[in-house]
């Protein structure tokens, strides 16, 4: 979640050492368990992955249906960890107009719009994957958040970005712009990972997840993406003229093994979309540094293996 705080700051999560084995650890965690032109529908495939095809290459992570369920997985992840809350912005009334950034299979946006059925919302993003069927208030665009807005004439209540990173090149660009197109006294709401998996009793270190997490990383970086985002943020919103700036730091678990109940489900779920989604990260940007599918998917398969491992007691930020 977007913080500028470090995760030394957070208390250290209770592991749950009732869990004997790695099949009881399975075990648990089963338990938990528009109109376009031809160009932007022409998804390139790689590895049998599908691509976006609108400013190919600009976003590394595949938009098939492996990463629809992926990210709708993800939505009910963030939306647990919130408190079953879909966004954490005081809005009070009723907001006129939404834009949801990067708005992905569109899940988000449509259950803001059944919540504020008179508010007019906007969902944007690179391919049109999104449902068809959808609230009468809700309208899906294909388009590049970082290309020129052209939302001013008609700014915003409320503006969202979920996980953007990978996504963006120039943050403090993207903030002027949701500056320039949010209403005065309107909000923006952004959120994201620190970028680096982490474990309280060092038991990720040396691990494969964390090789695989790091390999990737360091293309992403050598392309210029801040994979750090969320610690940012602070900075970026009070340079683009926004005030009354909150934020927030969560440890999010991968896997069942902590201790409180609750954190048990959202661990469930964070290891759930993980496993669904770590081959698409990385089929991209490991390709594009030379590795072969048999070496991708060879580390692919270590990291599975550490991520249901009950003794590796990682989490993000």
């Amino acid at each position: 979640m977007a913080s500028n705080n470090s995760e030394k700051s957070l208390d250290p999560l209770e592991i749950d050492d009732e869990i004997t084995t790695d099949t009881a650890y399975d075990d648990e965690l089963s338990q938990y368990s528009t109109t376009v032109t031809s160009s932007v529908v022409d998804y390139p495939t790689l590895h049998g992955r599908r691509y976006h095809a609108y400013r190919e290459g600009r976003y590394m992570l595949p938009n098939d249906e492996q990463e629809a369920d992926r990210l709708d997985i993800h939505h009910a992840l963030i939306n647990k960890v919130q408190g079953d809350k879909l966004y954490l912005a005081p809005l009070k009334g009723n907001p006129q107009r939404a834009l949801d950034l990067c708005t992905g299979t569109g899940v988000w946006a449509i259950d803001f719009a059944d919540q504020h059925p008179t508010a007019e919302v906007i969902g944007n993003d690179l391919s049109p994957t999104q449902p068809s069927l959808v609230p009468s208030n809700l309208k899906f665009v294909v388009d590049d958040v970082e290309d020129e807005w052209a939302y001013e004439s008609k700014p915003f209540d409320y503006i969202h970005g979920r996980f953007l990173v990978g996504a963006i090149r120039d943050w403090p660009r993207l903030m002027r712009q949701a500056f320039n197109c949010t209403k005065p006294g309107g909000w923006v709401e952004f959120q994201d990972w620190d970028g680096q998996i982490s474990s309280d009793d060092g038991s990720v270190k040396d691990t494969n997840i964390l090789k695989l997490q790091d390999t990737v990383k360091q293309v992403f970086v050598d392309m210029g993406i801040n994979c750090n985002p969320g610690a940012e943020y602070k900075n970026w919103l009070e340079a683009a003229g926004f005030t009354n700036i909150a934020t927030k730091a969560i440890k999010v678990p991968l896997g069942t093994w902590p201790k409180d109940p609750n954190l048990k489900k959202i661990g469930a779920l964070s290891l759930l979309q993980h496993l669904e989604g770590i081959e698409g990260i990385a089929i991209a940007p490991l390709t594009k540094i030379g590795w072969s599918p048999e070496e991708i998917q060879a580390l692919l398969t270590k990291a599975r293996a550490d991520l249901h491992d009950r003794k590796v007691h990682s989490y993000f930020i």
